[in-house]
């Protein structure tokens, strides 16, 4: 049996995999010898940088349910609220610990016209979605309502300024609105509003999309717009919202990072990429959510791992544009926000095209499981991502219908993986086996591990093959003493999901199956799982 032996190396991550490539192209991974163990090598003596909490992050765009019914349900509905919030989603989202919401777009965001979601409810415009659905928008979630949500889940304020349809003087007069101090006219706008103090925006990005949605321009004509605006976008904040420039497609394209890197003139923060995992090589090939084949599953999981590849592409980018300029020293560093990534599926049979409606199944759990582990082991450029989207659209962590609500096996990981919110990332080194069906092949397992403010060591995992037990041999280099504990999610059926009928068929359990001696630690990794370690010190 030949050996195939792939590796790349950055930041907190070495891995290697190996390949069998003497089995027949479309040989069943059942009838194949199980892979070899994995080896991971945890090098806890060695502190990599800090996973920013902004990682985890949510984007709630106006799209289908995801507010009206999803987050959001006026103060008269029958189904319990505070303010017109849903109990139960600030519930649950709160349990997430959310670090940063992303508002109100997406494609939706340049459309978007700040004045029209302010003031009394009965009197706000309403106008149509054009974006998703072509639905009537009553604007009765507006900046208010939305930071009224986020300081419910306690999650920090990432605005998206609309550069499609409005101006840099409508961009600069939002910020002055939510963030002002002094006795102007839009501040004292804001109070009659019924908001005294000033809102905290965190994040403020200057269009979305802009090379489709957000105005089909070219690299070289948004980075000249992008320095106009943000000359113009002051704020008395202190610290002051990071400033964000709407970047790449489909992960693979590099022209506006590019360009961007080469023409920061106005303060630039950060770059944003978007990065959607779809069935193929093209948006039309998109796979049902459930009741797929393996086929479906491999390739779902295949072009997940492609973000490795991406965000390096994009970091060795704005690397060799920083050191051009290393003069100007620390400062001179802008980060990477991967501010849309998740599956993209067919929408469910029944819905509106345009509301993305899809179901969540164990297959999402290990994309998100994926993708953690990736955004981990660039730590130094990857500050911020947003998964699409919180509720009821695409790759969501809750779903609602009326009065019911169910957590996805999304959620469960986003839970699961809360302990790597500002922890520091430690090298890992990996060497594991592979996955194959018909012409694809993935790594069976993906892994990251940290230590948190506190000292213990966390440890994420994930078995993206959907057969076979992943044998884990992990040495921990440094004292490392005390108890492992952790938790798993898994599932039978490749599809399994959670439904209003059964909202708790996918669930995380206690994992005991970890030993730690000697610095040795082992387990099992069953097919199709995520687990999540912990080592007490």
């Amino acid at each position: 049996m030949k050996m195939n032996i792939v590796s790349w190396t950055k930041g907190a991550v070495t891995a290697v995999v190996l390949t069998a490539l003497a089995a027949p192209a479309n040989a069943a991974p059942a009838n194949a010898a199980p892979p070899a163990a994995t080896m991971l090598t945890i090098r806890a003596d060695h502190a990599g940088a800090v996973i920013n909490k902004y990682v985890y992050g949510q984007f709630s765009e106006h799209l289908g349910t995801g507010i009206y019914g999803g987050i959001y349900v006026g103060e008269n509905s029958p189904i319990p609220n505070t303010r017109g919030f849903r109990n139960d989603v600030i519930a649950a989202l709160k349990d997430l610990s959310v670090p940063l919401v992303r508002w109100p777009g997406g494609c939706f965001a340049d459309e978007y016209h700040w004045r029209d979601g302010i003031g009394p409810k009965n009197k706000r415009t309403t106008r149509i979605n054009t974006n998703w659905g072509g639905v009537p928008d009553p604007n009765t979630f507006g900046t208010h309502e939305f930071f009224d949500f986020v300081e419910m889940i306690g999650a920090d304020a990432y605005v998206n300024a609309n550069m499609g349809t409005g101006t840099a003087a409508e961009a600069a007069q939002w910020l002055e609105y939510m963030t002002g101090d002094q006795d102007t006219s839009l501040v004292k706008e804001r109070k009659a509003n019924g908001r005294d103090k000033p809102f905290k925006v965190s994040v403020y990005a200057l269009g979305n999309e802009t090379w489709g949605c957000g105005g089909n321009m070219r690299g070289e004509y948004y980075a000249d717009q992008y320095n106009q605006w943000a000359t113009f976008a002051k704020t008395a904040q202190k610290p002051a919202p990071l400033m964000l420039a709407s970047g790449d497609r489909d992960g693979a394209a590099t022209d506006f990072t590019e360009v961007l890197m080469k023409n920061r003139r106005a303060k630039m923060d950060a770059i944003s990429m978007h990065y959607y995992t779809v069935l193929g090589s093209n948006w039309i090939n998109k796979d049902d959510a459930t009741g797929f084949n393996e086929e479906g599953w491999i390739r779902i999981l295949a072009n997940t791992v492609k973000m490795d590849g991406y965000i390096k592409k994009h970091d060795e980018i704005m690397t060799a544009a920083e050191k051009a300029v290393a003069a100007d020293g620390p400062k001179n560093k802008v980060a990477l926000y991967v501010d849309e990534w998740g599956t993209w599926y067919k929408p469910e049979p029944g819905s509106n095209p345009g509301f993305l409606v899809q179901q969540n199944t164990i297959r999402d759990a290990i994309v998100a499981a994926a993708n953690f582990n990736i955004f981990h082991k660039y730590a130094d450029r990857v500050q911020t991502t947003s998964i699409a989207q919180t509720v009821n659209v695409l790759q969501a962590m809750i779903l609602t219908d009326g009065p019911k609500m169910l957590k996805t096996p999304t959620y469960h990981v986003f839970r699961m993986y809360k302990p790597f919110q500002d922890a520091t990332s430690l090298p890992v080194e990996i060497k594991t086996g592979s996955y194959s069906y018909g012409s694809w092949t993935v790594p069976q397992v993906s892994a990251s591990a940290a230590k948190t403010k506190t000292g213990m060591i966390v440890v994420g995992l994930a078995n993206l093959d959907p057969h076979n037990t992943a044998s884990i041999l992990a040495t921990l280099t440094g004292p490392v003493a005390g108890q492992v504990k952790g938790e798993i999610l898994t599932a039978e059926a490749m599809d399994a999901h959670n439904t209003f009928d059964n909202p708790n068929l996918v669930h995380p359990v206690a994992f005991d199956g970890a030993k730690l001696e000697g610095g040795k630690l082992t387990l099992s990794l069953p097919a199709k799982s995520v687990v999540v370690l912990t080592i007490a010190p």
